[in-house]
């Protein structure tokens, strides 16, 4: 099997023009996360782009070329933008695919998904964290937060948006997998992503895994490709472990005693068990090998400019310098795209070209982007079957 049907890759060159485009429209927020990267709070910073600022963005990004990297609007909670229709308009009219990434707050209802998605909003995220209110809200510390999340997916769906759902991976929230994997299939969704946590914010101490849960986490996840679309997020290792598996799925070897798999992965196997989905119907999603600086870029509330939201360095200042020049030229961008920059384990992997680790993790734990991801916890060359990977890595 060649290597983009296990581990896809960006067909245009990724050092050229990035996939996604995340904007964070503000830090304003009427939620109160315990993981937030921002810190959001309640007020409005003046430093934002304003409308045009914003709309010469936009126009920037569009620049990049077609196929033109999908927009999305983020915060903080980007309905605590007035502009956010226009934006949206504005998006839509310089040939831009515009999404949403909102808060569920009460400003998230029904007469908002139908004004975005008039506005040209074609998907949207939502976050869930928990399988049920008292876990979400507790995790979002304002009540009604997961009755709100998933009345707008169900709206969502209805009026015909592709829906992300992201849930947050901590020690405190892994338990819940399963019975958000219920959630998620029984609703449907566009992508449910497991966001690896980068403790940074409030997250800071919120309680990362271990690696070895961090493992049992990324093999339960693959377990689930055929019942629901499931990707990660600051979790590169995901791609490592597809195609770990099928190289030994292909030998017919248990991949719990060659991966050495640990009691979290078969709590988690067990309990998904007892829902009795039978054989998947889904055929797998493969990751796609886009990471810090290399497909993404984030730009601020302010103009800066950043590999990832969670890799607090800034790059340059879309208002002093256009993004394309940026994200092509800038020393940080073009540094991260080298993988030979990588140390410790990361620069000694084998399956370094199609992972990389999370450099935005790496930074919050060392001060240093290009450092080994700490929640990975493979020993590069310990997979018995060097030749199958290699082989796959070069098809």
């Amino acid at each position: 099997m060649a290597v983009t049907r296990v581990v896809r890759t960006v067909r245009h060159d990724p050092a050229d023009r990035p996939l996604l485009v995340i904007w964070e429209a503000t830090r304003a927020c009427a939620l109160s996360c315990v993981h937030c990267r921002a810190e959001a709070h309640p007020a409005r910073d003046p430093r934002e782009l304003d409308t045009d600022e914003a709309t010469e963005l936009m126009r920037q990004v569009a620049s990049f070329g077609k196929p033109s990297p999908i927009f999305i609007i983020t915060g903080g909670d980007c309905f605590e933008r007035p502009d956010l229709f226009e934006l949206v308009r504005r998006g839509r009219e310089l040939g831009l695919s515009m999404a949403v990434s909102p808060s569920g707050t009460a400003k998230l209802d029904r007469a908002a998904l139908v004004g975005l998605q008039e506005a040209g909003v074609t998907a949207m995220s939502l976050s869930l964290d928990g399988a049920t209110a008292a876990v979400h809200d507790g995790f979002r510390r304002v009540p009604g937060t997961f009755d709100r999340t998933v009345s707008a997916w169900e709206t969502a769906r209805e009026l015909g948006l592709k829906v992300q759902v992201n849930s947050t991976m901590s020690s405190r929230t892994v338990h819940e997998l399963p019975d958000l994997a219920r959630l998620v299939r029984e609703h449907g969704a566009m992508t449910w992503s497991a966001f690896m946590l980068v403790p940074m914010g409030r997250g800071v101490d919120l309680g990362v895994l271990s690696p070895q849960q961090a493992e049992d986490v990324m093999n339960y996840l693959y377990d689930l490709g055929p019942y629901v679309p499931v990707k990660t997020t600051e979790g590169h290792h995901f791609r490592r472990v597809n195609l770990q598996r099928h190289v030994l799925e292909q030998r017919g070897v248990d991949h719990v005693s060659a991966l050495g798999l640990g009691d979290l992965y078969r709590e988690l196997t067990e309990r998904t068990a007892a829902f009795g989905w039978g054989d998947g119907d889904r055929n797998r999603r493969p990751p796609v090998n886009v990471n810090a600086g290399y497909g993404f870029v984030f730009v601020s509330h302010t103009g800066t400019v950043h590999p990832s939201g969670f890799l607090p360095v800034s790059a340059g200042d879309v208002r002093q310098q256009p993004l394309p020049e940026i994200y092509r030229t800038s020393p940080l961008f073009t540094g991260l795209r080298d993988e030979h920059r990588l140390t410790g384990r990361c620069g000694d992997c084998e399956f370094g070209r199609v992972c990389g680790g999370s450099r935005s993790r790496a930074y919050a734990t060392s001060g240093d982007p290009y450092a080994e991801d700490p929640l990975c916890g493979y020993q590069p060359g310990s997979f018995p079957f060097a030749d199958d990977v290699t082989a796959l890595l070069a098809s």
